[in-house]
């Protein structure tokens, strides 16, 4: 491709590159550079990508997209934000897929990988569509699965992964759309039909600082979308509404909202509730127990509306959806008498709300494994320690993923928000902690083993490690029989 149709939409400050030159590729990794390709030179948290133009030189790139003209005798293109004009020319460079796809983005502290599968089940359901799902746990191009290193990648791999999406018949994307990911425009130029907030709760301040910022980078999608879907029991809702760009709609369980959902039941293994909506009342039922259930099945239910498809025909396929693997994920105990689930609460409001769920239809104690990650934010540790304390009959502090930091002292910041450890039980080794967790148990009890979720590992100093949760659970029980 030319490197002037590569450039059609950026606004290029000074140039002495030809832009008749062919570009073969883009890269914005010096180590991925081949020759004829386009070096985009961002500035990165550990990197400045224009100290590696001299490297990228070396290995054949026809130009570099830069901020600073480069000292190396390169052509070059001069732009204000490269990290916008990397997600641009990624658009450019594969034919701008988004425009041939409709797009819904969901942000939110909690929620997100739940409502974009619930969405992609309902579009498939009811519009008989091909969904491209872009998520933490994994992309997806209908039914094949494709593995992600992080919620939203980088905007080459986005734009890349659009096309594959758009080549393989995809007519709507479903994705999470993280604070970082907004920040630092790896979204940059996506045409959103619809965006969806869930909430906004303490978590990423290692990255924004204050909850201020965290509210305002998640806004960001809201002057990015024709239509905005706001969570009106949820304070950031407010801000976010006046900040935005887009048509409003709302939903709440405990406001007058434009959806509502009344006459809620939570179950054990469900939740009920009718969602009210112009003079209507549906009768809806989601196959994943706890009061969040309720807003997760609000929010897709008012993202379907938004895009035209009609309330009862997305709540009757919403009927249908299962679970997601690592939200309140039922864990095969075989012959025992109590239970096991496996969630992602990593957050101090996700926590609370799946201890809280829980202890509503636990009939004999809830047992809280849980920890908090390292290299994050550390002000959420003592707010951890507190609710898993209180809600937990038998709380047990482990670890959560400590990367380069000391698992003791995260411990130690756990449990300094915890006035009375009565009913604590601490153990660093999470695959120990979980068999003693195991251990304990008796009828009736519920095992919540929280954060990991869909994770299969454990992050020690700079090293990932196998842990899977449910072959853990599965070795005790085996470990268990061989004992008898």
């Amino acid at each position: 491709m030319k490197l002037k149709d590569i450039l059609e939409d950026l606004k290029v400050l000074e140039m002495t590159a030809d832009p008749e030159k062919e570009i073969g590729d883009i890269a914005y990794d010096s180590r991925q550079v081949t020759p004829g390709a386009l070096f985009v030179a961002v500035t990165g948290f550990a990197a400045d990508g224009h100290k590696f133009i001299p490297m990228a030189a070396e290995k054949g790139a026809a130009a570099v997209l830069c901020e600073r003209k480069p000292e190396t005798d390169i052509p070059y293109i001069l732009v204000e934000n490269t990290r916008k004009a990397l997600a641009l020319a990624s658009a450019s460079f594969f034919g701008h897929p988004a425009e041939k796809m409709r797009f819904i983005g969901i942000t939110g502290t909690n929620g997100k990988t739940t409502s974009t599968y619930l969405l992609k089940e309902i579009l498939e359901k009811t519009l008989g569509a091909k969904v491209g799902l872009v998520g933490t746990i994994q992309n997806m191009i209908g039914q094949e699965v494709l593995e992600t290193e992080r919620t939203t990648p980088e905007s080459y791999e986005l734009q890349k992964l659009f096309r594959e999406m758009a080549d393989k018949g995809c007519t709507h994307v479903v994705m999470e759309v993280s604070s970082h990911a907004l920040v630092l425009d790896r979204v940059a130029g996506i045409p959103f039909e619809v965006g969806l907030f869930t909430n906004l709760t303490q978590d990423h301040l290692d990255f924004h600082g204050t909850m201020e910022e965290y509210r305002k980078a998640k806004a960001m999608l809201f002057r990015m979308c024709r239509i905005g879907v706001f969570n009106l029991d949820d304070p950031a809702s407010g801000p976010m509404m006046a900040e935005a760009d887009c048509i409003p709609m709302t939903y709440a369980r405990d406001r007058s909202a434009d959806l509502r959902a009344a006459e809620a039941v939570l179950h054990s293994d469900s939740v009920e509730f009718d969602a009210c909506y112009c003079g209507e009342a549906v009768p809806v039922r989601l196959r994943i127990p706890g009061g969040f259930s309720v807003y997760n099945a609000l929010g897709v239910l008012g993202a379907a509306v938004a895009l035209g498809i009609p309330l009862e025909d997305a709540a009757a396929a919403l009927r249908e959806a299962k679970g997601v693997k690592g939200r309140v994920e039922v864990v095969p105990t075989p012959g025992r008498d109590y239970t096991v689930l496996i969630d992602y609460a990593h957050t101090p409001d996700s926590l609370e709300n799946v201890l809280t769920s829980v202890k509503g239809f636990c009939k004999g104690r809830v047992i809280g494994v849980f920890g908090c990650g390292g290299d994050r934010d550390n002000t959420k540790r003592p707010i951890m320690g507190e609710i898993g304390a209180r809600l937990s009959d038998i709380a047990l502090v482990t670890s959560d993923n400590p990367r380069t930091e000391d698992p003791d002292k995260i411990i130690d910041m756990i449990l300094a928000g915890i006035p009375d450890r009565s009913n604590c039980v601490v153990e660093p080794d999470r695959r120990k902690a979980i068999r003693l967790a195991m251990s304990m148990a008796e009828k009736d009890d519920i095992i919540v083993l929280c954060g990991k979720g869909h994770e299969t590992y454990q992050i020690l100093g700079t090293v990932k490690t196998h842990l899977d949760e449910r072959e853990e659970v599965a070795a005790a029980l085996q470990e268990q029989e061989e004992r008898k």
